[in-house]
Order: C-alpha cells, then sequence, then structure tokens
C-alpha cells in the first residue's frame, strides 16, 4: 500500500539545545524496516558519542560536519554520506559557521540510541512512548 507523507506538516522538536529535529519516516508514518529524520544543527552543535545496535547512514545536506566513527574522524560536506555500522560509537558536530543541515537513515522503524555521556538520557522514538524526545 502506498503511503505519502508530507514533511512540511510534520513538526521539528528540540532534542537537545542547538539542534532541531524532524522525524519524516519511521514507524508512525507506516514504515516497518527503515527511520528517517532531519536536523537542523547550530555552529558547535550535534549529536554526542553514541550508538544503535543497527547501521545508520548520515549526510549533509547542507553545511559542514565532523564526523566520527569509533576512532576515526572525517570532514563530510553537503553531498557527502558516511555509513555506521551497527553497534559502532559515531557522533557529529556541526564545524562550520552556518547551521548544519543533515539526514540520517537507520536501519529500523524506530529512533533508539545509548549515549556514551551517562548524563545524556538513552533515547527511544515511538509514537506515544514515555521518554519521547
Amino acid at each position: 500500500m502506498m503511503r505519502v507523507v508530507e514533511h512540511a506538516r510534520q513538526e521539528r522538536e528540540e532534542w537537545r539545545l542547538g539542534v532541531l529535529t524532524r522525524m519524516r519516516v519511521s514507524v508512525l508514518t507506516g514504515s516497518a524496516q527503515l527511520c528517517v529524520f532531519e536536523q537542523w544543527c547550530d555552529p558547535g552543535c550535534g549529536a554526542p558519542t553514541h550508538l544503535h545496535a543497527v547501521e545508520e547512514v548520515l549526510t549533509v545536506l547542507a553545511g559542514h560536519a565532523e564526523v566520527w566513527v569509533g576512532k576515526e574522524r572525517a570532514s563530510i560536506t553537503a553531498g557527502q554520506s558516511v555509513i555506521v555500522p551497527a553497534g559502532y560509537q559515531h557522533g557529529f558536530r556541526n564545524t562550520g559557521e552556518a547551521v548544519l543541515h543533515i539526514e540520517a537513515t537507520l536501519a529500523a522503524p524506530m529512533f533508539e540510541a545509548a549515549f556514551e555521556d551517562l548524563h545524556e538520557a538513552g533515547r527511544r522514538w515511538l509514537p506515544g512512548e514515555i521518554g519521547q524526545p
């Protein structure tokens, strides 16, 4: 069954200071195997070191980011992606002077992450659940 998702009607949520997130495709929109979301990160902001049980692809849509996977680091810009293997610690931050626009695709219909910093709450995104960002 075909399902059309109108992203302009989806709200942005503040997941952390300087980071707005719009969940575009997930179990909420009828996805069975993927979660796709985009983030807008102010300069210096991004995602702290964390991991997922599934593979993730990070794609820069606009701006500049430093991305780390394990001990490796790379600077990426619009039109570039990083493939993060399942179970690897990773993160990113905006290294530019403008807002970083980044898209993330997870090989699961919901977002779940465990963070290296124990002060950062574990995050699970499912519709109507406690602990949802």
